[in-house]
């Protein structure tokens, strides 16, 4: 006597589609949830008053790439994470040298590199010699003997009778400052991280992939 046994529908087929299915659904919903962090992480810069130019340092990418994958997973990362990780923390910032911190006043203007202007720079620059006013309340000083022109810049007076002529703040001078912590990324994060295994069920059990 032979006994054959007939499975309908084929539980190896399904099983395989299932698995397919499932990888579909985790790549999909991974990927959304790192565009998702992507563009929540790029508004809070812009938020912030950061900029374009920080937000768009963001980034995402799919691993793996170019195909399906129930271990698949996002990245999402920063061009410039100095940068962005100092808005993220809100760190106490020292001078290298153990001495002061040089703040620039409007008066100082900026550096033609970009960014802060030194006391260096500034001397370079005016021609004018800084020097330094101890203050015991508030900030120290360095200030220049000048004039301020049209744009509020500290320039070299011209005039020879000294008309004019005025002591201007350059720089101000602290021990340290802490910069403002202006970024919350953990918390945009943890959202995203929260949210992806109920997407990945949906999208599961839906059959909806993009």
């Amino acid at each position: 006597m032979k006994l054959k046994l007939d499975i309908t529908p084929d539980l190896a087929a399904m099983m395989a589609a299932e698995i397919k299915a499932g990888e579909r659904a985790v790549t999909t919903a991974t990927r959304e949830a790192g565009t998702g962090l992507k563009t929540a992480w790029r508004g809070q810069i812009t938020g912030a008053g950061l900029g374009q130019r920080l937000a768009r340092t963001i980034r995402s990418e799919q691993y793996p790439k170019g195909r399906a994958s129930l271990s698949a997973a996002a990245l999402v990362w920063s061009k410039a994470p100095v940068i962005i990780g100092a808005h993220d923390t809100g760190p106490l910032i020292r001078s290298r040298d153990g001495f002061w911190l040089a703040i620039p006043t409007p008066a100082a203007g900026k550096s033609t590199r970009g960014g802060r202007i030194t006391p260096g720079e500034w001397e370079r620059r005016s021609g004018l010699r800084l020097r330094f006013v101890y203050r015991r309340t508030g900030p120290s000083l360095l200030v220049a003997e000048g004039r301020l022109n049209n744009r509020g810049r500290a320039v070299a007076s011209r005039s020879k009778t000294g008309r004019g002529l005025a002591t201007v703040p350059i720089f101000l001078l602290v021990p340290q400052v802490r910069l403002p912590k202006r970024l919350d990324l953990a918390r945009d994060a943890r959202t995203a991280q929260e949210a992806l295994p109920g997407t990945i069920v949906a999208k599961w059990v839906a059959g909806k992939f993009e």
